[in-house]
């Protein structure tokens, strides 16, 4: 990772653990995704930009494989997630062959605008919905 993606990392990183998801997680509507933490094993909830289609759930994570929710999921891939404030079920996958970017757009388009604008390492996560 050149220089200037690891500052940006960090900085957009810190800012969204202590500001943006704490303040997002309060929202009822707000889409979640709850891993378990590969560490502690226990319930991390993290805001998500995602869309259901039929039995799946797509997600595009902006840090790839150093985002903290996909090191959960590659230890765990039993997930949750709250879309429209009900909670299901699932299995989280890594699509490392999937285009990202091409993904985005059928996305939620403030969301995908700013995985665009601050990711590094796009990374496509799709989670099989069991309920």
């Amino acid at each position: 990772m050149s220089r200037h993606h690891e500052t940006k990392f960090r900085v957009v990183t810190k800012l969204q653990r202590w500001v943006v998801n704490p303040v997002s997680r309060l929202l009822p509507f707000q889409t979640l995704l709850e891993t378990t933490g590969r560490k502690s094993g226990l319930p991390r909830r993290t805001p998500v930009g995602g869309r259901r289609v039929g039995r799946e759930f797509w997600i595009v994570s902006e840090y790839g494989e150093k985002s903290q929710y996909v090191r959960n999921i590659q230890a765990n891939p039993s997930v949750r997630v709250r879309d429209k404030g009900r909670w299901h079920h699932g299995t989280a996958h890594l699509l490392h062959k999937d285009d990202a970017r091409t993904r985005l757009k059928s996305l939620p388009r403030m969301n995908s605008a700013a995985v665009r604008a601050f990711g590094t390492n796009l990374l496509t996560v799709r989670v099989d919905l069991t309920d």
